[in-house]
Parts: structure tokens; sequence; C-alpha cells
């Protein structure tokens, strides 16, 4: 392997990452006369763009805010939100021909439902604009130097050492390795002495270990409407029974503020009341089995499990007063204690990251380090599921551009 001298390039500033913060970054550089350069590991640009929303690409959330998202600083986010809106979003991806049509909760989609329409805009811009990208490009080092930075990159076997005044750390979090994601980000903080809030996998599957799998076992593939709550936040959305434990939607954004030890809560029927039901049920169906009342509200699969919970052998009208507060407990507050989650191989994006402290909230600039810039994922910024956390992409790449 061969190695090159430095070389001074004639780029602004130099991006570290082609996904959705630095391909946006880019752009808004070149709108403003600005030339970069954008390293890319993989083969290609916006490798979790093409796979998110299932190939779809829900690319913003149109009732984003900063409620929305998770920090140690849960202002911090506000200051990009208010110099790049929601509006701004669609009216950016509208004049590049993708329309967005909503779905579930304010999820935006493209009416193509084409993840690669979104990136097509990147590419055909930065193109047109001549913003440089290398792609197979892995970035080994950022390194401080008398007038800028110097990056240590390999390229096509050759190690190379490319200077340049600003860099741009746009490469993204831990979720997903074989999309290439690294601790490049953090890493590159911590060599520069900044702090790092503690990272974990988020909106990710919760799993089910012990004497409770094999009963989460057999429900698997079960879907069902609820709320899911803890001592912090409640979501209503579908969750999913997996062979491992718990997913869906509304697992996914639990699983964001659950720890390691903690009950979540479940209430399989939202806006009902069970006990209310029986109780009607009952004046014109006394006879009616337990078991069979339930399998009208679930699915017979789902009603059996929970019946092994329950008194199911009783008829309606045999309930005493202690099996209908059972009977409450379970459907309205269904504990349970996961044994951990799947990790960053499932995990949607990561909670935690360069700490928020490090940074200007305006221009996302390191304070300690004049020139270098953090912004996405790996920022201790984490938006919920739904589109959320490309507008914080989109919104930081913006920024930053502002000040390259």
């Amino acid at each position: 392997m061969s190695t090159n001298l430095t070389k001074q390039t004639d780029f602004d500033a130099i991006i570290i990452g082609a996904g959705a913060c630095g391909l946006m970054c880019a752009v808004q550089a070149g709108f403003l006369g600005k030339r970069v350069l954008v390293l890319e590991k993989n083969d290609r640009p916006g490798a979790k763009i093409l796979i998110s929303g299932g190939g779809r690409c829900n690319y913003t959330n149109l009732y984003s805010s900063a409620e929305q998202f998770i920090s140690d600083n849960e202002h911090f986010c506000k200051s990009a939100f208010a110099q790049w809106t929601v509006e701004d979003t669609i009216s950016f991806f509208e004049t590049y021909g993708i329309i967005g049509k909503e779905k579930t909760l304010g999820q935006l989609f493209p009416v193509s439902d084409k993840a690669k329409d979104v990136v097509q805009v990147f590419i055909n811009l930065c193109a047109d604009m001549g913003q440089e990208l290398w792609c197979d490009t892995e970035v080994r080092a950022v390194e401080q130097a008398a007038d800028g930075f110097i990056i240590q990159a390999e390229r096509n076997g050759k190690t190379q050492s490319l200077s340049t005044s600003k860099v741009v750390m746009a490469a993204g979090g831990l979720p997903i390795p074989k999309l290439g994601a690294t601790d490049l980000g953090l890493k590159t903080a911590r060599n520069f002495g900044m702090k790092i809030t503690e990272t974990a996998p988020a909106l990710v599957p919760l799993t089910i270990t012990g004497k409770d799998q094999g009963w989460y076992e057999q429900l698997s593939g079960n879907s069902i409407f609820c709320r899911v709550w803890n001592d912090r936040i409640s979501f209503e959305e579908n969750i999913l029974f997996t062979h491992w434990g718990l997913s869906g939607p509304a697992i996914l954004q639990i699983s964001s503020y659950w720890r390691p030890g903690e009950l979540i809560y479940i209430d399989l029927l939202p806006h009902q009341n069970i006990i209310e039901l029986i109780q009607q049920e009952r004046e014109e169906n006394g006879k009616k089995m337990l078991l069979n009342y339930l399998s009208g509200l679930f699915t017979r699969k789902f009603a059996e499990a929970i019946s092994d919970r329950l008194p199911a052998d009783k008829n309606l009208a045999s309930l005493s007063k202690t099996d209908l507060e059972n009977i409450n407990e379970l459907i309205h507050q269904f504990k349970v204690k996961p044994a951990g989650d799947k990790g960053y191989d499932k995990a949607e994006v990561m909670r935690g990251g360069v700490s928020t402290d490090e940074l200007s909230s305006k221009t996302l600039e390191a304070k300690k380090v004049p020139g270098l810039f953090f912004g996405g994922e790996c920022v201790d910024v984490t938006g919920w599921l739904g589109g959320y956390n490309f507008q914080w992409a989109w919104a930081s790449g913006y920024v930053i551009a502002q000040s390259l």
C-alpha cells in the first residue's frame, strides 16, 4: 500500500459521510458558491436513505419540532429547526420533483415510494454544482494542522493525506454496521478532547428471555394497536410480537426511553374500559365464556395466550370482583420487563453522541476546535420514529453549510 504526500485541496471544506446530513450540506454549500469534497466509505451515497421506510424513505414529518427529540439539552436543536423548517424540506424536495404524500402520523413519503429518487436529487445537484464525491473512501483519522486539518483517507488502495481548512463530520452513528456504520464521528470528537453523551441503540426491538420467552414466541406475528408507556412518555401505535420479544412502531418508540432493568407497560385496549365492556356484554349474554369474549376483542391466538393468566374457564356472569380487577390490570397495565434490545444491527438510530455542550447550537461548530463541525446522527440529538431524524439531518446539514 502506497502513501501520497499531503495534498493541499482547493475545496472550501471536506465533508465526511454522504448520508442525509452530508449530502444536504454539500448541496447547500454549493448554493452559496462554496466547493466541497464529500468522502464516503460505501460504494454509493445515501445508504441509509435507500433502506429507510422500507425503501420508500419517510423523508420528514409534518409535526416535527424539538419535542420529538431526545438530548441532554432539549433546547439545542431549536436553533437548527428555526433555520431549516419542515416547510423548507418540503419546498426543497418539491423544487426537484419529489412530491410528498402523508401517511401514518405525519410521515411524508415521495409519491413514487422510491427512496432512490431522494438520493438522486442530491447526486444530480452535486454534479451540476461541481461538488466532488469520492465513494469507496475510508477516513482513518482527522488531525489538526497549523492551517486547518489533515484527513488521512484510504482510496483505491492508497492512503491519502488531504489538507483542508474546514471539516464536516457527518459520518452517522453506530446502527447497521453492514451499511458501513462506524464510530469515526465519536472517535474524532474524543481525539479532540470533546465530551460524548453515553450512546446506546435507539428505535430498536426489545428482547424477552427466561421463563416468559416461550409465551412471546407462541404469539410471533401478532400485531395489536396499543398504548405503551413508562414513567417518561407514552406512545399509541402497533406492537408486534416476535419469537424473541417485541417490535413494532410503539415498541421502537418506547425503546429510546427505556433503560435496562426497567419495566414498560402496555394498554392492550386504549380508549376503552375492559370492565365496562364485560359488564355490558354479560347483561346481554352472561353465559358467554371469557375466552370467547376476548376472542372478539383480539385475535383468537392472542385471546388464548392471555387466557393462560385469566379465569378463562368462567363465563362472564361468574366473574368475581377480583377476577375483573385481574382482567383490568392485565388488559390495561400489561407489564413487560425486557431482557435487553436487539443491538445496533437492528436499531434505526443511535441515542447519545457528541455532547451538545461541545457545539454551537447556531452553527454546529465545535467550540474548542474552530473549523470542525458535527451534524446528523453522531450528535446527541435523537428523534422519534417516522421521519424526524431525517429532518434533523437536513437541518443540521443546512446550518453547517452556512458557516463553511
